[in-house]
């Protein structure tokens, strides 16, 4: 489910199926309209036997009845949505890529809660040392995601700027291809993605990535989704900021919570990993397809909501006031 505006949209909604023959299901508006339910309606009228979205999006859906994609999101939606009988396909590719590089083989490979599993056929995975370069060799291994060698769907160039592709994704470390993202490998040899490495917030030294911060606030059972920021700080260089939407029936207003949700936090990754600021809101910034547009929430913390730039294509742009408003008021 994406809007062809999105390379998710545009390669399987348009090419793959037209390539394959396949039929194509089409709907306008967005997910949770007329009701959370229309995803599973659409499936269940229409015969659906492939269903292609975003964790974002299952992560709104969960929120409702009841974004790399946390174990807590998976297994709703395996166990609840599915209900066991259908497999799980959580991919890692990008735009640049072309196609998926690392992605489960269901009924061949095991998979696992929030893995991509591991690499598909040729590609060549390494995860580096951030600072160093280095390839971290074996497993249980943290570090930036890259690739060794070329593939034949990477992308050649930028359009008209042929310079900023080598800036971006060959000249950062030499000799790779340059995800821009962070990755585990662990003792199985499967590929965690941790988020972008610019979406890394550094606290007194201490690197910690958007997405682990965001698993241990979903952990709490009052949390049905959220969104953390790094923003700048005199004492730490950065903090953490956090929007958190609640589940349906969870006191928005609960003196309590927010302490819950830092001990949560630090319970689950350590002192150092705790939000100094915590926004109970009722939406977050997404596209229509249910893509996080994290940029907005940075804006909105640097007090830049002057400059947020194009909107169109959220899904609510109304709620752009709402966050700056409740910011202002924190």
């Amino acid at each position: 489910m994406a809007d062809v505006g999105w390379i998710t949209g545009h390669s399987y909604i348009v090419y793959g199926p037209l390539a394959l023959g396949a039929t194509t299901v089409l709907f306008e508006s967005i997910p949770t309209y007329p009701t959370p339910a229309r995803y599973w309606e659409l499936i269940a009228k229409h015969k659906i036997t492939q269903f292609y979205t975003a964790p974002t999006a299952i992560r709104a859906l969960r929120r409702l009845v009841g974004e790399p994609i946390n174990p807590e999101a998976w297994h709703w939606y395996n166990d609840k949505v599915g209900k066991g009988r259908c497999a799980i396909v959580d991919t890692y590719w990008q735009t640049e890529t072309g196609s998926h590089i690392i992605t489960p083989l269901p009924g061949a490979i095991p998979t696992k809660p929030g893995s991509a599993t591991v690499p598909f056929f040729g590609i060549d995975i390494a995860i580096l040392d951030p600072v160093t370069g280095k390839e971290l060799v074996g497993n249980d291994v943290t570090g930036v995601l890259a690739v060794k060698r070329d593939w034949p769907s990477i992308a050649r160039t930028v359009y008209n700027n042929h310079q900023r592709y080598l800036d971006t994704y060959l000249k950062p470390y030499g000799g790779y291809y340059f995800t821009g993202d962070g990755a585990s490998r662990d003792k199985d040899g499967y590929i965690w993605i941790r988020g972008r490495v610019d979406d890394v917030i550094n606290v007194s030294g201490h690197r910690l990535s958007t997405a682990e911060i965001e698993s241990a606030l979903i952990m709490h059972h009052s949390v049905a989704e959220t969104a953390v920021i790094g923003a700048p700080d005199d004492v730490t260089g950065q903090c953490i900021h956090a929007f958190v939407c609640l589940k349906p029936g969870v006191s928005a207003h609960s003196n309590d919570l927010s302490k819950e949700l830092i001990i949560q936090v630090r319970k689950v990754i350590g002192p150092f990993a705790a939000p100094k600021k915590i926004y109970i809101v009722d939406d977050l910034p997404k596209t229509r397809s249910g893509k996080l547009m994290r940029r907005i929430l940075r804006k909105i913390i640097a007090g830049e909501a002057d400059e947020l730039g194009d909107i169109s294509t959220l899904s609510d742009p109304s709620v752009v006031e709402v966050l700056i408003a409740k910011v202002a008021k924190a």
